[in-house]
């Protein structure tokens, strides 16, 4: 064990997008990044198959003051577009020297008094995130060593990401588990590890099953069918748990997505946290209207996609997909490989391993060679890893959600913000906007409600997404994301209303490009 003497007054934990953006905001603190592999980007680094694009047009996933060189590009960017934005990105603000790559963080200290922070009146006991001195003590391994160094903070920034690492595995009844099948059980986190050679050679005639139905199964799907082409090749079937929405593009029937969801107009058609009554009786009064959206966009896609022939129509309205940032976007081959029978799809809430294959709950047995488990990531419990107690047994609240006010500061833990755990429909811009809020915060620039305020906005907040879908769970902002750009904006200082004219404030969609800092000090 090393105690090293550090400069920096704030660390932030993790290099990936909202790592970055952190790093840029918080930049005139000297703020050091530790990042645990050797390069940065997070999840399009990791997590990211050869196939892997985008699902936001390139304009709708930029940095407010880093635009694409060419943001009139149709395509949605490749997973390696994205990595070379993000390290030039770095490069053009100079983020490299805050980052100290293959830095991982196996334990973090407080060195505050428990008693005068997190259950106290006000945030950090004293409602202050930069105290003048140390907060955190955070154990670091580099490289290959396994000497812990330990390096002081007054404040840290969490951007360990809710994706990646920790891989979700399902728990099965003794005897039905992977240890009886014959075959070979990967997660789809084992399988971005895999070179393009290594994926054919992989599932190349061989019998694929893969259980999943968001995006990453989704193209996995369409990888082992691309690869099982010819008359050697075996078809990919997808157990699809639980269904829901696709989307073939950004248009429906003609009309620009962001008409829909994304302006002002529309969502002032959905409910919102701390509305008041009077909009509440408007909101109430105007559901005919937005369940109206919602069923016009289900007949298009009822009509554009064969959903109904392969059963894989949801029962659920398509604004709940939405409103838990569920819809998925399709490959433009996905149906066309199913039409030829290399994709076929299996629905079975319940599953489990046999020797040779895995097991419906109607008693179905479906012969696998692999079993790709595309059932998602642990984010959480990377928090809970490092975090120390009490703090890590508060990740959740009893709503299964983490209690973030304004996705950014947890209640009860003091001197320490997290970034990159709300979800909408463009990540970037969420994780941007939250660390500009962040940023003036630490300057002082506005204080902080109290501790029990911030809870009952959080609650709010809870019991505004439980109404409004099934999939509450899943933190997103998606369906009042303006009304909560609002908020931050008016406790920074900002106009709250960033478009020019009052047309374009109803029906232009929000992007970073609205909210480029107007105060630059």
């Amino acid at each position: 064990m090393v105690n090293l003497n550090n400069r920096s007054r704030v660390a932030i934990i993790g290099g990936g997008i909202s790592g970055l953006a952190a790093a840029k905001q918080l930049a005139w603190l000297n703020p050091t990044v530790f990042e645990a592999t050797s390069s940065i980007g997070g999840v399009w680094r990791h997590c990211s198959y050869r196939s892997t694009r985008l699902q936001t047009p390139r304009p709708d996933y930029e940095f407010s003051d880093f635009p694409w060189p060419d943001r009139t590009d149709p395509t949605f960017p490749t997973y390696k577009e994205i990595l070379d934005y993000l390290e030039s990105y770095a490069t053009h603000f100079d983020l490299w020297r805050f980052i100290k790559l293959e830095s991982k963080v196996v334990a973090i200290k407080y060195l505050g008094d428990e008693k005068k922070a997190g259950f106290t009146e006000l945030w950090s006991s004293n409602g202050k995130a930069l105290n003048g001195q140390p907060m955190w003590e955070i154990g670091v391994v580099t490289g290959q060593s396994e000497m812990i160094e330990w390096y002081k903070f007054e404040f840290v920034v969490m951007c360990l990401g809710k994706y990646g690492d920790v891989p979700k595995m399902p728990v099965f009844p003794f005897g039905r588990g992977p240890e009886v099948f014959e075959g070979k059980v990967m997660h789809t986190l084992d399988y971005c590890k895999l070179n393009e050679e290594e994926t054919k050679e992989l599932m190349k005639g061989k019998k694929v099953v893969i259980i999943g139905y968001k995006k990453s199964a989704i193209d996995l799907a369409v990888e082992c069918a691309e690869t099982n082409q010819g008359s050697d090749g075996q078809p990919c079937t997808m157990v699809i748990r639980t269904l829901h929405w696709v989307v073939p593009s950004y248009s429906i029937w003609g009309l620009p997505f962001y008409l829909f969801y994304s302006t002002r107009s529309s969502q002032f058609l959905h409910e919102r946290p701390s509305q008041g009554l009077f909009r509440s009786v408007i909101c109430n009064l105007l559901t005919p209207l937005w369940t109206g959206v919602s069923k016009f966009i289900e007949s298009y896609l009822s009509w554009k996609l064969p959903l109904e022939k392969y059963g894989l129509k949801p029962d659920h309205p398509f604004h709940e997909d939405y409103a838990s940032c569920q819809m998925a976007i399709l490959p433009e081959n996905f149906f066309s490989e199913a039409d030829a029978g290399r994709i076929q799809f299996e629905k079975s809430s319940k599953w489990w391993f046999w020797e040779k294959g895995v097991v419906l709950e109607d008693g179905t047995k479906l012969e696998a060679d692999i079993v790709f488990c595309a059932t998602g990531f642990e984010g959480k419990e990377k928090l809970r890893t490092v975090l120390p107690k009490p703090y890590g047994g508060l990740i959740e609240n009893n709503s299964g959600i983490m209690p973030l006010y304004r996705g950014t500061i947890h209640p009860l833990i003091p001197n320490m913000a997290f970034v990159g755990y709300i979800e909408s429909v463009s990540n970037l811009h969420t994780s941007e906007l939250r660390c500009r809020w962040l940023a003036s915060l630490l300057k002082k620039h506005f204080k902080l409600p109290g501790v029990a305020d911030m809870l009952k906005e959080v609650d709010i907040e809870t019991e505004v997404m439980r109404r409004t879908t099934r999939f509450y769970k899943r933190h997103c902002i998606s369906t009042y994301s303006i009304r909560h750009s609002d908020d931050m904006c008016r406790e920074m200082g900002w106009e709250k209303w960033r478009k020019g004219n009052w047309f374009s404030e109803a029906f232009s969609p929000y992007n970073n490009q609205d909210y480029i800092d107007e105060k630059k000090d």
